[in-house]
């Protein structure tokens, strides 16, 4: 995301002489901007009528029209897109698509909707034919996964060891200790991971964390974090740096790295 923002910035100072285009078919050019982004712009900054499409507007497109097309499907996609397009306000497409995504999110809920005070109960057909629970409805049913991540502080007296995530893996270009993935859970000490990455050099476990919890949209991250004293520098994958606790707070760690390490060294 951040290199797609990159190149639209460069597209925009230089194609485009570092002004912002106004107009939709220009915007949606932009690299990082899709459709939905493109119309959020079009109409929240220039007012042109764009409907705005995102889960809370299907949703109340779904449930007042007894829609029971799937809502990720190229057709569904489709449809809702014209449905929303139809009920836009041309006049005023900023107010309408605020008002609409407001709605879903305050009214129309996904989970316990507010149909006794929801002003459209009368003409909402989900409402009408009792079956608010069952939509908007989709195909693919997310199935989240659960990953269990080990870390490993490995800290010598001066310093500890980091590596960025360069794999095409969730939290990319951000850092992290030591790393051992398990499918599931599995009992410290995990020497065979400490074996192969310190080989026959001496270490005493110091402490091991409590299980912190990372929700992600596609799957759980289970973590926890075991700090081991090793009486000096070894020699590591080259992968791994050495960096001196001090220096910690220069690098980017994912939520949860930084939750461990707020609570161990505030």
């Amino acid at each position: 995301r951040c290199k797609n923002l990159i190149a639209s910035a460069k597209y925009i100072s230089t194609d485009l002489a570092g002004k912002f285009p106004s107009e939709y078919n220009e915007i949606i050019k932009l690299k990082g901007v899709g459709p939905y982004t493109t119309a959020a712009i079009a109409s929240f900054a220039f007012n042109l009528p764009y409907a705005v499409v995102d889960g809370n507007v299907q949703r109340v497109i779904s449930r007042y029209f007894g829609i029971n097309t799937p809502v990720d499907t190229t057709e569904g996609k489709k449809l809702y897109q014209h449905l929303a397009q139809a009920l836009l306000d041309p006049d005023k497409p900023a107010e309408y698509n605020q008002a609409i995504m407001d709605f879903g999110a305050v009214v129309c809920k996904p989970q316990n909707p507010v149909c006794v005070n929801c002003p459209q109960k009368n003409d909402c057909q989900a409402n009408t034919l009792g079956f608010v629970s069952s939509l908007p409805v989709k195909e693919k049913k997310l199935v989240k996964k659960h990953r269990w991540f080990y870390y490993f502080m490995i800290n010598t007296p001066d310093a500890v060891y980091i590596r960025k995530r360069t794999e095409k893996d969730i939290w990319q270009n951000l850092h992290e200790f030591p790393m051992h993935e398990a499918q599931d859970p599995e009992p410290f000490p995990h020497k065979n991971f400490l074996r192969s990455l310190l080989g026959v050099q001496p270490y005493s476990v110091v402490s091991q964390s409590r299980v912190y919890v990372q929700q992600l949209t596609h799957q759980t991250i289970h973590g926890q974090f075991i700090q081991v004293s090793i009486p000096k520098t070894v020699s590591v994958p080259e992968t791994f740096t050495p960096i001196a606790k001090k220096d910690l707070a220069r690098y980017a760690f994912p939520r949860m790295l930084n939750t461990f390490l707020e609570e161990e060294f505030v």
